[in-house]
């Protein structure tokens, strides 16, 4: 492609389509945590069984996981603005439709359709800032503001879901998304100008398309079922085999087609491919944290819906602070790494206070400190790794990249709930049968005691799983500071992990080609 595109000036209104664009992103994150505190309200009402209530969550997770690299190359195909647009009113009519829920079916397969608008919805966004922020200092405060929305948007949810549960119903937690997905989609018509040439117009690739989605549905779909059937459940099992053979397949194909939905070389340049793994680690991490500290507020604790939604407040505004306050402004001035890789520690030393949990362990003492600094640290990671997973891209694939930090995002946030929640179930149920034995007295608090020693369990296995994080970014990701200069040849990074030739790559802003 002509590089004459490269020296556009900046898009004037770039700053308030940041407004818009970050408003759709906190919808559509804030949606993965905001049903689970009103999940119990509404399976009273709409007499959802046991065994079914873990779909309006799993309908979300499964359509939004398995679409996303589709609805990334949908925005790179179709446009980006017209995609996020697209987006957002399906994301509308997919809310109206589930708080007007009548019966459990109606409200699964709202989540789903959800879940496929959020698809399409969140690759456009973030693909909307990598082309449209090219100033390496602008991009740098445009990602810390996205970058805090991302990760602090899950801990918003879990408030928001508590103060309308308890101060209207369990159906305003869809209703709220109307008038988010309403202002955002006006503003974007308005505001956002996509950058000319940036378009992927060669044909869609329906074989990686089906084998990608039904590879990655089986996945998450695999650790949601292990969640409630177990590890060794036929299932489950099955579940596993086909998204191994089916991703396989996947890349095969994607390495032989003229077209691919995947191209090759998004991944396995050594930065992004190192960002995609770090940063889905660190969901795992945090996911199953917030599942959790939610239980231990409400059930040990006895908090309401709405004082735990704001026990979580420590964690957002560590979350903005690393974000904003560090990521943003050492961005321009140290490599990605040395911000990745200290962060994710930071949250290792925060969750690390959290395996301290006990029955009277004091909110002040304990919990506040862990998740402030879980929070500084997630905050500080997230932002160099949502703006280097799109930088030096060709803007030609800056969808397909976006969609697959949203992709590590997802499916770590599905295998992040049932992995951890499966070893804290297992871990409880040991401690119950052995202080059982031992002849304890209380039922009831021996009940909690288990839950709380399940949950510290866990909780050990994500200090270690944040450490690993942190080790694979100080490993892989290799970007040298992201200064003003000439404009990369080309999108596909440096696959050879050549320190010096990646640094050279990674000093410019995403251009588009």
């Amino acid at each position: 492609m002509s590089k004459t595109a490269d020296i556009r000036l900046p898009d004037p209104s770039r700053w308030k389509a940041l407004a818009f664009i970050a408003l759709a992103q906190l919808m559509v994150v804030l949606d993965a945590t905001i049903v689970n505190i009103a999940l119990p309200h509404a399976q009273t009402d709409l007499g959802i069984t046991d065994a079914n209530k873990q779909w309006v969550i799993t309908a979300y997770a499964l359509a939004f996981g398995g679409l996303l690299l589709f609805g990334g190359r949908i925005a790179d195909l179709w446009g980006r603005k017209r995609t996020f647009v697209v987006g957002l009113i399906g994301f509308a009519l997919a809310s109206a439709l589930g708080g007007a829920a009548q019966n459990q079916g109606m409200l699964f397969g709202s989540r789903a359709l959800q879940g496929v608008f959020g698809a399409l919805l969140a690759p456009a966004a973030l693909s909307l800032l990598a082309v449209m922020f090219t100033d390496a200092k602008e991009r740098a405060k445009a990602f810390g503001i996205y970058g805090a929305i991302a990760g602090g948007g899950g801990a918003v949810g879990l408030i928001l879901g508590g103060l309308l549960t308890q101060t209207l119903n369990w159906r305003w937690t869809f209703f709220v998304n109307i008038p988010f997905a309403i202002v955002a989609a006006a503003g974007a018509y308005f505001v956002i100008r996509e950058p000319a040439g940036s378009r992927n117009r060669s044909p869609l690739d329906i074989p990686g398309v089906v084998l990608s989605a039904l590879g990655l549905v089986s996945l998450v779909y695999g650790f949601t079922r292990a969640e409630s059937a177990g590890w060794s459940d036929a299932l489950t099992v099955g579940s596993f085999v086909a998204a191994g053979v089916l991703l396989l397949a996947f890349v095969l194909v994607e390495s032989k087609v003229a077209s691919p939905l995947l191209p090759l070389r998004v991944v396995m340049d050594r930065n992004r491919g190192g960002v995609y793994l770090s940063l889905g680690l660190a969901v795992i991490a945090m996911f199953g944290l917030f599942l959790f500290l939610t239980y231990y507020l409400q059930v040990v604790k006895g908090y309401s819906p709405i004082k735990t939604g704001f026990a979580f407040m420590p964690m957002i505004a560590g979350m903005i602070t690393g974000s904003t306050q560090i990521g943003a402004r050492l961005m321009t001035r140290i490599p990605a790494r040395t911000l990745m890789g200290p962060g994710f520690l930071t949250a290792a030393v925060g969750m690390l206070l959290l395996t301290r949990l006990d029955i009277d362990t004091s909110y002040a003492a304990v919990i506040l400190p862990g998740q402030l600094l879980l929070g500084l640290g997630m905050g500080t990671a997230f932002m160099p790794a949502m703006s280097l997973a799109t930088h030096g891209v060709e803007a030609r694939d800056a969808g397909v990249a976006s969609a697959m930090v949203n992709t590590s995002q997802q499916v770590g946030g599905a295998i992040g709930t049932a992995l951890l929640n499966t070893i804290a179930a297992s871990a409880a149920t040991a401690y119950a049968t052995s202080h059982a034995a031992l002849g304890a007295k209380d039922p009831e608090l021996l009940k909690l005691q288990a839950m709380v020693h399940g949950f510290t369990g866990a909780i050990w296995w994500a200090v270690g799983i944040l450490v690993v994080a942190a080790a694979i970014a100080l490993a892989f990701v290799n970007a040298g500071r992201p200064m003003p200069g000439t404009p990369a040849s080309g999108g596909s990074g440096s696959a050879s992990g050549e320190a010096d030739g990646v640094e050279d790559e990674l000093r410019v802003p995403v251009v588009a080609h």
